[in-house]
């Protein structure tokens, strides 16, 4: 099974599947994954219609190596289960699943996009937003351990705080709790975790304030709801030039034949241990693949 953790996924930008413009426009973005969305963004006597131009765009293709993910209505409304075999057939990179909620909704969205012929390669993305998938977390990520698609875990943060009744701060304090959980889990059982949308989009200062905040409690990326967010997003959760300079020196001295076996090493005059080279792997690792995308984005 390929390492769908491996790929950047800075930012994430949600793109409304009921206007067939930003469908378009999305093409010339660059965001490393795009959300083409019927849920929230399409209104409930718009949903057919968006259902079918978002299948129809994604089947055009023309988005370069985006990855792209389709977010279908929760599994228990009018629309779910037509959606995933509409989007099954569109042959998206993802399916993004609202509300999941329980290990066996996991186990529902898996069984549903089996139904319709998802291979295997097909990736299920879950939105956490719920107090009871906070309670369950750890049962939730522990799917991992056998599903053979899910692997993204997207943080619904407009949905938590309406659930807990608390109020967007901008140290987000409130929802401190849910995001740590969620990270738990997701780093316990190797998920990538996305985190929430900043819904100001003209308080620049705030949003960039906020992607440091994501990148330093670990999230792989952000979700973003409008254009002018992806350049910031990419740039908080690039590593800069010089640490991915020094980590390709952490590495190769750890790889010299006369290293090999020993725990700590200098250099540039800094002491490091082996596990350091370990985070050293992972950053030039992203810093390439970063590199690798934007060539051909």
């Amino acid at each position: 099974m390929a390492d769908f953790t491996a790929r950047p996924r800075r930012s994430v930008l949600y793109m409304p599947g009921s206007n067939a413009r930003a469908l378009e426009k999305a093409k010339e973005i660059p965001a490393d994954a795009l959300i083409l969305d019927l849920e929230d963004a399409v209104a409930p006597d718009a949903k057919e219609e968006a259902r079918q131009q978002v299948c129809d765009a994604v089947k055009a293709g023309g988005y370069g190596k985006r990855e792209i993910a389709i977010r279908v209505n929760a599994l228990d409304t009018a629309w779910g289960k037509d959606d995933i075999a509409a989007a099954v057939a569109a042959g998206p990179d993802a399916i993004l699943v609202p509300k999941i909620n329980t290990p066996d909704d996991v186990t529902l969205a898996e069984s549903q996009m089996a139904a319709a012929g998802a291979p295997v390669t097909m990736q299920l993305w879950c939105m956490i937003e719920t107090p009871l998938a906070m309670l369950n977390i750890k049962e939730i990520a522990a799917k991992a351990e056998t599903s053979l698609r899910m692997n993204v875990w997207v943080m619904g943060t407009n949905d938590i705080a309406k659930e807990l009744r608390c109020q967007h701060t901008p140290e987000r304090m409130p929802m401190m709790t849910s995001l740590g959980l969620a990270m738990l889990a997701a780093r316990a059982y190797g998920l990538v975790i996305l985190d929430g949308v900043y819904n100001d989009i003209k308080d620049e200062e705030g949003f960039l304030a906020i992607c440091e905040q994501g990148r330093d409690l670990g999230m792989d990326g952000k979700t973003l709801i409008h254009p002018s967010q992806v350049g910031p997003c990419n740039k908080v959760f690039s590593p800069d030039s010089e640490t991915v300079e020094f980590s390709r020196k952490v590495i190769e001295a750890f790889d010299q034949p006369e290293n090999q076996g020993k725990g700590v090493l200098k250099v540039d005059g800094k002491m490091v241990e082996i596990l350091h080279a370990e985070i050293a792997r992972r950053v030039v690792n992203v810093a390439d693949q970063i590199a690798e995308l934007e060539k051909g984005a």
